[in-house]
């Protein structure tokens, strides 16, 4: 019997798969317990109209972090930190802090997203990439100033 799985199934099959497989094996446990649907005209129409919606949306996401990747790359946060003598900073600009003023200046951006090329515990200039989709990573600067 074929059946398309509807849920991934560690060391069977993920979400989207068509698999044959024994009757009673698809019969008393993958439909039962809701991992997979049987093959037909129906359920395949429903299979092909999730991968477009899932194609168009991935297209968009896609479209949205290109937008949002040429203004990332012209901004420049600014960040005021204690110093000691000889200039020496107290601590070190975080990824919170760099989410808090990217979320300040309008920009929806998790923790995980950013990515720290050296540490930011000198002043001047720094370098910040900020991961927004696979493949489009946005280097914007963050200027540490006392």
């Amino acid at each position: 019997m074929e059946v398309i799985f509807i849920k991934d199934l560690k060391g069977q099959a993920k979400k989207g798969h068509i698999k044959n497989v024994k009757d009673g094996y698809a019969e008393n446990f993958l439909i039962k317990n809701g991992y997979a649907v049987i093959k037909n005209k129906e359920n395949l129409a429903k299979l092909e109209k999730e991968q477009q919606q899932k194609a168009n949306q991935d297209a968009k996401n896609k479209k949205e972090a290109e937008e949002t990747k040429k203004k990332l790359d012209q901004l420049v946060l600014e960040f005021k930190v204690k110093t000691g003598e000889g200039d020496k900073v107290f601590g070190s600009v975080s990824m919170k802090q760099i989410r808090d003023a990217l979320s300040k200046e309008g920009y929806k951006v998790e923790k995980s997203q950013i990515e720290l090329t050296s540490s930011m515990a000198s002043l001047g200039f720094h370098r910040v990439n900020i991961n927004l989709y696979p493949g489009i990573t946005a280097t914007l600067k963050a200027h540490i100033i006392k």
